[in-house]
């Protein structure tokens, strides 16, 4: 006996086919309209490159990023200064006003220049140097000290180290008395030309340079009263026998402190090249005492303290 085949529904099968297909436009739909509402999304549509946008979802606070996002601005400098290695979010809007007056300036140095104040005049609106850092207080054409600051502890240097009428801050003494005896010990001479000056001994200076040759000369030789490193008690000017000024990077003194000096906590303060970062001319005989630590770390980085100061300790 023949079975009859058994009739296969359509219905249910046609109702299952729609119910997948439905859900699976659905999802796709979901999908696309998730997307067309993501930042990604938008940010591609006000004109950002795949990078770019992948650089502000990744760096920019979401605040910032929700801002831009509404007012569909269009600012490719700032992907590119998100991935600067010193940028500080709270210097962007100086950065791009930097940037649009200097717009044949790399943004590397944009970033560098701004972080020191360098968009800023010398000398206009100065801060009060924060102190309390001791011996990594920032002293400078824009951080000045009290007229009635006083370092602590500040000892005569023996003539064995310097020449006559020197003084310096106790521990900073201590520290170049251990790197001058290993120097010494290799055949090297270090002499201690200039050190701790008061307020009114760097007013002096300065006035003495400015009348020979005026202010804008001035200040590019010799900081103004209560902007000098002398007066923490922590800067050295370093030297050897028969050699004055920039001749000194020409001895073999120079030479052994750019390799042993971090050693002692003293590092290069205004070193050849970074006259834009510093403020001042090139010196390579003035040193500053800063702690082994930062010294090694300003040494390996390669940077200035104005630098080392503006990402690492005021950030």
């Amino acid at each position: 006996m023949y079975k009859t085949k058994r009739k296969i529904k359509k219905v249910p099968i046609i109702v299952a086919i729609l119910i997948i297909v439905v859900g699976v436009g659905g999802y796709f739909a979901y999908k696309e309209i998730s997307y067309r509402m993501s930042d990604t999304y938008k940010l591609l549509e006000i004109g950002y490159n795949e990078s770019e946008t992948n650089t502000l979802l990744e760096s920019y606070p979401q605040e910032k990023l929700d801002e831009l996002i509404k007012n569909k601005t269009l600012e490719p400098n700032i992907p590119k200064l998100l991935k600067q290695k010193y940028y500080l979010e709270k210097n962007l809007d100086r950065y791009l006003a930097y940037l649009k007056e200097n717009p044949e300036v790399a943004m590397d140095d944009v970033v560098a220049l701004v972080n020191v104040n360098r968009d800023r005049d010398f000398y206009e609106d100065m801060e009060e140097t924060d102190t309390s850092k001791g011996d990594l207080m920032l002293v400078n054409k824009y951080y000045k000290l009290t007229k009635d600051y006083q370092p602590e502890e500040i000892v005569p240097i023996s003539l064995q180290f310097s020449y006559e009428g020197n003084e310096i801050s106790k521990h900073v003494y201590e520290r170049f008395r251990s790197m001058w005896n290993v120097a010494n010990e290799e055949g090297l001479t270090l002499i201690v030309n200039s050190s701790y000056r008061d307020y009114e001994t760097q007013d002096a200076v300065w006035k003495d340079y400015a009348q020979a040759q005026g202010e804008e000369w001035a200040d590019n030789k010799a900081a103004r009263a209560g902007s000098s490193e002398h007066e923490t008690g922590l800067a050295l000017d370093i030297v050897t026998d028969d050699v004055i000024m920039n001749e000194f990077e020409e001895t073999e003194e120079f030479k052994w402190l750019q390799d042993n000096a971090y050693k002692y906590g003293f590092i290069l303060r205004y070193p050849k090249g970074k006259e834009d970062i510093t403020g001042y001319e090139y010196e390579s005989w003035h040193y500053r005492y800063v702690g082994e630590d930062v010294a090694k770390e300003i040494h390996d980085l390669d940077i200035t303290f104005d630098e080392y100061y503006a990402y690492y300790l005021d950030k």
